[in-house]
């Protein structure tokens, strides 16, 4: 087995590559780095080395957060079975690994001495999220925390919150969930997922599977702002769907596709990363990508 370490190369995370040398050094393995040189640019390094060495047993660790983990998964996508992906969480909030709480993403002899399973992969129109795709509230909450971070600032998506809180409350658009049409209001926010969390802290899929066949989406219609700050603290903590308080004003449902349009261009946030359009579609691919998992840890193992 061939280790590729994709090492988010983005100015503030400098610290990655000696961090990873200084776990890399000393262990008889078979490995290269390669240091991204800015967006898209780990997609495409992995899908070139993947087409020029076909036949490689090859594993790309995403050394980096949710932008880089996005990357890497979607560049090995069709590429076979001999290639996989890993991650070592260097992130800001490294959302994806959150599926897995009893397994440490930040050792490299825990990745070592893991084990691979296929998960899912979902399509939006030609491109991908791993974990979740964000429509309004959400979306406008990661591209600004996008920006936050690039000007070096703390705390960027809880400085987001309030961006979102204010800008992004009544989008008008119109979605099918496997046909069914689930707005008929205002959309404050939807969520299309595969994963359980995003933002670092906000729940909003708690009962995910990331190997199911199945997306989870979240719609919350537009709500006046103080309603809206009542039932924060419960969508944070993925208490959300067990609350008839919070349902009445959102709608849940598992699904294979999804359709969104909307008359003007909006903001999708796949994994972080900001796209926009007026008709999006959303699909699950099941078993799309192979991830390598760190081991267990020894007290869950138990």
């Amino acid at each position: 087995m061939k280790y590729i370490f994709v090492v988010n190369g983005r100015f503030d995370k400098a610290h990655i590559l000696p961090d990873l040398e200084a776990q890399l050094a000393g262990r008889d393995i078979s490995y290269t780095t390669y240091v991204t040189k800015g967006i898209g640019d780990g997609t495409r390094y992995v899908r070139i080395h993947c087409e020029f060495h076909p036949g490689e047993e090859v594993c790309f660790v995403a050394c980096g957060g949710s932008g880089t983990v996005n990357e890497v998964a979607t560049g090995i996508f069709g590429a076979g079975p001999e290639k996989s992906f890993a991650i070592l969480a260097y992130g800001t909030t490294n959302d994806f690994t959150k599926c897995w709480p009893e397994r440490c993403f930040t050792s490299l002899q825990d990745l070592l001495e893991g084990e691979e399973k296929q998960v899912d992969l979902i399509r939006c129109n030609d491109d991908f999220a791993l974990n979740v795709a964000n429509i309004g509230f959400d979306a406008m909450v990661a591209y600004r925390a996008n920006e936050f971070i690039e000007l070096g600032r703390g705390n960027p998506y809880g400085r987001s919150v309030l961006a979102g809180m204010l800008g992004s409350r009544f989008n008008r658009v119109k979605i099918w969930v496997d046909g069914e049409k689930i707005s008929s209001c205002l959309t404050m926010l939807c969520t299309v997922a595969n994963g359980r969390c995003c933002g670092g802290e906000f729940y909003c899929a708690p009962r995910a599977r990331v190997d199911d066949g199945l997306m989870e989406v979240c719609l919350i219609r537009s709500l006046p702002l103080l309603l809206f700050l009542t039932i924060l603290p419960l969508y944070r903590s993925g208490r959300h769907l067990d609350s008839k308080r919070c349902m009445r004003h959102m709608v849940y449902r598992r699904a294979k596709k999804v359709v969104v349009e909307s008359p003007t261009m909006i903001f999708v946030s796949l994994d972080g990363e900001i796209t926009a359009g007026t008709h999006l579609e959303f699909e699950i691919l099941e078993g799309a990508v192979k991830l390598r998992l760190p081991r267990l840890r020894e007290e869950a193992a138990q």
